[in-house]
């Protein structure tokens, strides 16, 4: 504001330049919606590499693909193809019953009490590979425990670790900041913890069988040489220990010569047996026993007679508990089932659901198209700043109803966000459908109603080597790898530039489904619908620019994709770009600012070469002033930018003319 001079002298004052800077928006993230075997379910999540989606949806396969999610395909033929950056929305079939469901297991106190219920972070039966560990092994055994939670998956008979979480220093009880289930909850990537104690605090039973807490001094546990006991799995006796042979120092010791002699019984089922000490001696100490085979419920126990090994080290009686914890498992141990009135729960298997687009059609389509309010299925897109290209290539395997019905809701979406829908043609119905060009007609003379100048319909399917199939070819909807090619050619050249030709070459795409011919090419692309082809030297290439208003005899203004993307593109631009003219006062000092801020914008454009013309004039305008907002409109409190371009066209059609010319006659 105006500095008010109260005493003679120099005043230093700042004006702001009213230079307003509009960065302009990204143009390729993509956003796919589909079934996948893991991951948060309605809920758009960013990912910048294939790493990163399988990571968060892969299934148990390390190529991160399912064949029963086409977009898993896509998303791999997206970043193959020179995308960088999308959202993923997972969703299941609504259809009663097949809906996805969480795997768990409830954890008790060893007393019969429930102490709290670990389930999958996600839906799914991907969960049923997490094992849960509890130990007393903190500085207060009493009244703490560690939680650790670990994923592991078995790909051809062969079992690796892929995630561990460990947390330390835990209680049951909500009304301490370590509560387990806020301490997990708050950071666990795999596990979610719901509190269902009714007595408070409470301890969940160790994993493992631990023997009774032990002295600090081992010399008052009255151990002698040839001390014995029996080793029983799961109550059955499997051998006897060949018994001490020297009086242990220590407890570590005494645990290693235990271990040693379990995994050396005769004919033993324990080879990997494991006892350790857990705690300290100036808290509590612990010998656990663990069975270390490939059954999670296993359960080792010791007994004997008289004052032997076992009721030395109080393993005497010690009903014991599973090895680990098994989201899913079905044993009883699990539950703890010792002397209590109350049993926690039976374990939940978990479920992917039921996904079959072609025999599920209603329950893949309602699961799709989700809950606008509720912002699931599509509609999880609302809660995402900015995507612009959307792909559901599940569409491509419903029936025609329900690929309409879905075609709909998308190219809706997309025209309430700016953003722009590349359709999947549903090609693989049973019937007479074909491949065939007369099936791409017929399918889109009866479903008119989906064109749309913020939609593209490409033809045919693509063919990629399937990993899951011994690298044969897979049928594919081209969606995803389309939408690479967008992001490849707006880094490239710009998002006036259309995303076709003989440099749109498609990656990782080895044949396709149809080969279309000059002659079908030019019955196609007058009905706006774009080809995919095949040419010597070039391999698989997208040819074909036009939005699905690109028909020839609708003569729209957006029939082209690049003019349809480049002004959705400066339509968002401008959009955040003009958010700090809210509210100013709204006369011609506005008015110029805005001339001036919209018209830098649209410049730095024409210099990049997104305009026709050889000069500004000729390019664009920018027109923000009385005659755009005249004085009634004041005083409703509007102010009218209007902003006009000169879009780059592709050159569609190339005509050469070729002429002889006669020979010189003498004279």
């Amino acid at each position: 504001m105006p500095i008010a001079p109260t005493y003679p002298g120099v005043y230093v004052e700042e004006i702001p330049s009213g230079v307003h800077t509009i960065t302009g928006v990204a143009t390729s993230i993509a956003a796919f919606v589909d079934y996948f075997p893991a991951g948060p379910m309605n809920t758009a999540t960013q990912i910048l590499n294939f790493a990163s989606f399988i990571k968060q949806f892969g299934s148990s396969d390390p190529s991160g693909l399912d064949p029963r999610s086409e977009a898993s395909y896509a998303i791999q033929q997206f970043f193959l193809n020179g995308g960088t950056e999308a959202y993923v929305v997972r969703v299941g079939s609504l259809t009663a019953g097949n809906a996805p469901a969480k795997a768990s297991v409830g954890i008790g106190d060893g007393k019969g009490n429930i102490a709290f219920i670990v389930s999958g972070q996600s839906e799914g039966t991907w969960a049923k590979g997490i094992f849960v560990e509890v130990d007393y092994g903190t500085s207060d055994p009493t009244t703490l425990f560690n939680l650790t939670a670990t994923e592991v998956v078995t790909v051809n008979g062969t079992t690796s670790v892929v995630a561990t979480e460990s947390y330390t220093n835990l209680i049951v009880d909500p009304s301490k900041p370590y509560d387990v289930a806020a301490v997990v909850n708050g950071s666990s990537q795999l596990i979610w913890i719901s509190n269902e104690a009714t007595k408070l605090p409470v301890m969940p039973a160790m994993t493992g069988t631990p023997c009774g807490p032990l002295v600090a001094d081992i010399t008052t546990l009255g151990l002698a040489v040839g001390d014995t006991c029996d080793v029983l799995l799961n109550g059955s006796k499997v051998g006897t220990l060949a018994g001490l042979t020297a009086l242990p120092t220590g407890y570590s010791s005494l645990a290693g010569v235990i271990q040693s002699q379990i995994q050396g019984l005769t004919n033993n089922p324990l080879p990997n047996a494991t006892v350790s000490v857990v705690g300290t001696t100036t808290t509590k100490l612990y010998l656990v026993a663990t069975a270390g085979t490939a059954q999670a419920t296993d359960c080792i126990t010791f007994s004997d007679g008289g004052a032997g090994l076992a009721k030395k080290l109080g393993f005497a009686g010690v009903a014991g508990n599973v090895q680990l914890y098994q989201l899913g498992g079905a044993s009883a141990l699990q539950q703890i089932p010792t002397g209590g009135t109350t049993a926690a729960p039976a374990p939940a298997g978990g479920s992917d659901g039921t996904w079959d687009p072609s025999n599920d059609a209603d329950g893949v389509t309602k699961g799709i198209l989700g809950d606008q309010n509720a912002k699931t299925g599509i509609y999880a897109l609302y809660d995402v700043d900015l995507f612009n290209l959307l792909c559901l290539p599940v569409t491509a395997n419903l029936p025609d109803k329900n690929a309409n019905t879905v075609a709909t809701a998308a190219e809706k979406l997309c025209t309430d966000r700016r953003a722009f829908y590349i359709l999947d043609l549903p090609q693989n119905l049973p019937g007479n459908r074909d491949n065939g060009i007369t099936a791409v007609m017929d399918w889109l003379g009866a479903n008119g109603n989906i064109r749309s100048r913020n939609a593209a319909l490409y033809f045919p399917r693509i063919g990629i080597p399937d990993p899951l199939n011994g690298f044969r070819i897979r049928a594919t909807p081209p969606s995803g790898t389309i939408a690479g090619l967008y992001a490849t050619t707006d880094a490239s050249r710009g998002v006036w530039k259309a995303p076709a030709g003989t440099t749109a070459v498609m990656g990782g795409v080895q044949q396709l489904q149809y080969a279309t011919t000059n002659a079908e090419n030019g019955v196609l692309n007058p009905l706006a619908i774009n080809c995919l082809r095949t040419f010597p030297v070039y391999g698989q290439v997208c040819w074909g620019a036009r939005t699905l208003f690109g028909a020839d005899q609708m003569a729209d203004d957006y029939k082209y994709v690049p003019v349809r993307r480049l002004a959705l593109y400066i339509e968002e631009s401008l959009y955040r770009g003009t958010q700090w003219v809210v509210f100013e006062p709204n006369d011609e000092p506005l008015w110029a600012q805005i001339r001036l801020n919209v018209g830098s914008f649209m410049q730095v454009l024409f210099r990049q070469g997104a305009f026709q013309g050889q000069s500004p004039k000729d390019a664009y305008f920018v027109k923000c002033e009385s005659e755009t907002t005249p004085q009634d409109q004041i005083n409703l409190g509007i102010v009218n930018i209007i902003v006009g371009f000169a879009p780059l066209k592709p050159a569609e059609f190339v005509i050469l003319q070729l002429q002889q010319m006669a020979g010189q006659i003498d004279t």
